[in-house]
């Protein structure tokens, strides 16, 4: 039986959006790993950036590209020749869905079909996994299990529906026969350090936190299934790698914490674990409002896989002021984000072997 880290050593990894928050969380883990990986994004998206700061293209082959490049991306792919694809690249933020409906769809949609494509044309991609959001459903609110239709109300969401209704076209048309294992997985809302992103409550919070300035929030009885970053990346690679070795366990995963809590609350615990500051509720009526209420049901995963999350949310807030006070304190965010992801897989060690 092997941990993730033994998996992965050596393993040949294609991933796409390495330059953006999850990515480069992610180049960290394989690179710590010992995997060969090969990354494909476009520049970081903010400056400052986890991409630049974690160091996190050390170790890597990382190209510079847009995943609506087809050729560009092919040639990339087919000179990794990868063992294993995570598709992580896509246009993320739900305000900037409404603002540029249009990138959002041919990044998210077409971004899919392209990297799809890639593999759907190699012969040496053992698993695939394509990461959407757990904003694909139909519902807008409620617990949400797998089976529940997709839909999507807002550009954004629709784009990641689309995305898995290509995800799973693809499987059914092209790779039924073949020993390729195709997956999607459907992750809540990520939090931890290293996220500058505009319209994301925690960077909000530490952009106040960073100025003096209180905290606004615009929806803070909204219910999220927060959790760190680093729960749904150890679930990503699990799923990467048990269907790989076994096909069986192809599918799509919700992947979110046990329980959701309010935003306010979120931010509660941030101005706790931070000191000094507060915050106060800011209705903005200019925005389209979000869903109220959304939490998942992660039975699947727990059931087939064995995984559960292991940071509550309080440790989740605790590790992201952590790692923000090194940044900001001017010390080593490298060298805290390898710590965290260190601590993270030896309290998940039991849960994170592979067959």
């Amino acid at each position: 039986m092997k941990n993730i880290f033994d998996f992965y050593a050596g393993k040949r990894v294609f991933l796409t959006g390495h330059t953006g928050f999850k990515g480069s969380w992610l180049c960290k883990i394989l690179t710590m790993a010992g995997a060969d990986v090969t990354g494909y994004a476009l520049e970081p998206p903010t400056n400052p950036n986890m991409f630049t700061l974690s160091h996190a293209g050390e170790g890597i082959r990382s190209v510079i590209g847009d995943i609506r490049d087809f050729d560009r991306l092919k040639k990339a792919f087919d000179e990794a020749k990868p063992e294993i694809a995570i598709h992580l690249a896509a246009q993320p933020i739900v305000g900037e869905g409404f603002k540029s409906p249009r990138y959002t769809y041919e990044a998210n949609v077409m971004g899919a079909v392209n990297i799809l494509e890639c593999v759907r044309q190699s012969d040496h991609v053992k698993s695939f996994l394509n990461v959407t959001t757990d904003k694909v459903y139909k519902s807008a609110d409620g617990c949400l299990n797998e089976t529940e239709p997709l839909g999507g109300f807002d550009p954004y969401a629709g784009s990641k529906s689309c995305s898995e209704i290509v995800t799973q076209s693809y499987g059914n048309s092209f790779f039924a026969d073949r020993p390729t294992a195709i997956s999607t997985a459907r992750a809540g809302n990520a939090i931890g350090g290293g996220d500058f992103a505009k319209d994301r409550i925690i960077p909000d919070c530490v952009r106040a936190a960073e100025r003096g300035e209180e905290i606004t929030v615009r929806t803070p009885r909204s219910v999220r299934p927060y959790q760190h970053v680093l729960e749904p990346l150890f679930a990503y690679l699990m799923i990467a790698a048990k269907q790989y070795v076994d096909k069986s366990f192809e599918g799509g995963c919700n992947i979110g914490p046990d329980k959701s809590v309010e935003t306010g609350q979120l931010v509660d615990l941030f101005c706790e674990k931070w000191g000094g500051i507060s915050w106060k509720s800011l209705a903005d009526n200019e925005n389209p409002s979000e869903t109220c209420f959304l939490s998942l049901d992660c039975s699947k995963i727990k059931n087939a896989f064995g995984w559960k999350p292991v940071w509550d949310i309080e440790t989740a807030v605790d590790k992201t002021v952590e790692w923000t006070r090194e940044y900001l304190g001017g010390g080593d965010a490298a060298a805290v984000t390898e710590k965290q992801i260190n601590e993270y897989l030896s309290a998940a060690s039991e849960l994170r072997a592979i067959k």
